[in-house]
């Protein structure tokens, strides 16, 4: 018997190949059946050449299913480019060619030496801060495409405590874990903090770009009034609540860390008025200020700040140190470095954004000596977002390395909040702090009548001295 060729005329689309499929199937199965009515293989024989082209067709299209299905795949792709402007690639075969739109940091001079590195454990004595950074950057792109959809998963099912372990001997039950856990971002004027929520909405709450908070984008003098409530997730159900603040000036850092240090001792919530000393003169009448007064109504529920994060503008603060301008570092170390700001003895999270402004090498330089003046990491608690999409579509689709970077300090902001809960108060705790508040009362007291007490000593002393003196003078 002869070999069985394929044939040569390829269908021209899925749904022809589709048809001809079917149909050549249901030829094969008939005379297959009809072949083997007869009893000897004499009679087979003759029936051969008609059953081998059938059956050439249809092994040829169950081989090549997936090719005309890859075909479809492709031509759908090639008209998603051509209505995103060829701005991402969507379909998994082209990934590895667009790869490079978002992987900025693989055009660094330095970047051959960290690929020769591989997945491996290699010196650590070889391995400069440089080095370090470049394999960080590697681990969010690898971990990206498969790390998204897991990290996504888990926040959507987050409940408040769910990432706490037992320490201390300590039960969960015997915990103060609040219903929600609050993330409040904090940062300077134009740093990105309201882009930063919209961005959150569209990768974890998947609801596009729809602003979701009103930004200062371009010459829009724009700024956030009032401390906001965002459920991020858009989901009843959702364990923690995203805060976006009012944005602080670079020469008012005192100003500043006066008023962080009141939302971390005394809590916040949301229309919370984020005043400062020039805004009664620069608003219009007293109607407004009572206006903002009643949005601010204190039936809001208040929330305890559980984990805190610092958005920096890369691009603003490395263009000023070009320009020998050390002013917003160092008012950014100030900030970052504010005691009341750590919880459970960890900085709080580092938050770059709008490196795609600067250029490779500015951007990973920038990124080193800010955490070089911070006194941390380069790698660990850092993270480099691209607050905002330019193109309008989703990051998680045009930059998969920044949506899963977002989400992963989501994550890890979850993970500090869960560490930073109290036990609940008992008994004991309540008579030891109710003796201690009655011990300070006291003493109070006792401090205020020894100061009454001498006060009055020394007017007696003073009245005798002077009747004394008024009894030797009369004559």
């Amino acid at each position: 018997m002869d070999g069985w060729n394929y044939p040569k005329n390829e269908p021209s689309s899925c749904m022809e190949g589709t048809r001809k499929l079917n149909k050549d199937c249901t030829c094969l199965d008939v005379a297959l059946k009809h072949c083997f009515t007869h009893a000897s293989f004499d009679h087979l024989q003759p029936l051969f050449p008609t059953v081998r082209p059938l059956a050439n067709r249809v092994i040829w299209f169950n081989n090549h299913r997936c090719t005309l299905s890859c075909h479809r795949r492709v031509d759908e792709c090639r008209w998603k480019q051509e209505m995103k402007s060829q701005v991402s690639c969507v379909d998994e075969d082209d990934c590895e060619s667009c790869r490079l739109a978002y992987c900025w940091w693989r055009t660094a001079a330095e970047f051959d030496k960290c690929a020769k590195l591989k997945l491996g454990f290699p010196n650590v004595s070889i391995l400069t801060p440089r080095l370090r950074l470049l394999r960080e950057l590697e681990r969010l792109a690898l971990v990206a495409p498969d790390g998204l959809n897991e990290l996504q998963h888990k926040l959507l099912e987050y409940r408040s405590g769910d990432f706490w372990v037992p320490t201390g001997g300590i039960t969960r039950e015997d915990m103060d874990i609040p219903p929600v856990n609050t993330i409040l971002l904090v940062g300077f004027s134009g740093s990105g903090k309201s882009s930063l929520i919209n961005l959150m909405y569209s990768i974890l709450g998947r609801s596009g770009l729809i602003p979701f908070a009103q930004t200062s984008s371009g010459s829009s003098n724009y700024t956030t009034m009032y401390m906001e409530e965002h459920n991020v997730l858009r989901s009843t159900r959702s364990g923690f609540c995203i805060y976006d603040s009012r944005g602080f000036d670079y020469h008012s850092t005192r100003e500043a860390l006066e008023e962080m240090s009141s939302w971390m001792s005394e809590g916040i919530h949301h229309n919370q008025p984020c005043f400062r000393y020039n805004d009664r003169a620069t608003t219009a009448d007293d109607a407004a200020m009572e206006n903002i007064t009643l949005r601010s109504s204190l039936n809001f529920l208040q929330r305890e700040v559980n984990c805190v994060m610092v958005v920096a503008n890369i691009a603003q603060i490395y263009k000023a140190l070009k320009a020998g301008d050390l002013k917003p570092l160092e008012a950014t170390r100030q900030l970052f470095s504010f005691p009341a700001l750590r919880k459970s003895n960890e900085n709080p999270l580092l938050i770059l954004t709008h490196g795609d402004l600067l250029s490779t090498e500015e951007r990973i330089d920038g990124r080193m000596k800010i955490c070089e003046h911070l006194e941390i990491s380069e790698t660990n608690g850092v993270y480099d977002i691209l607050c905002l999409n330019e193109y309008g579509f989703p990051v998680e689709e045009s930059d998969p390395v920044s949506a899963y970077a977002l989400t992963e300090a989501v994550y890890r902001a979850l993970l500090i909040s869960d560490r930073s809960h109290f036990p609940k108060m008992k008994f004991k705790d309540w008579a030891m702090l109710i003796l201690l508040w009655l011990m300070r009362f006291m003493g109070f007291c006792f401090a205020f009548l020894a100061d009454v007490c001498s006060n009055l000593g020394k007017r007696q002393k003073l009245r005798n001295e002077f009747d004394s003196r008024h009894y030797k003078l009369k004559p």
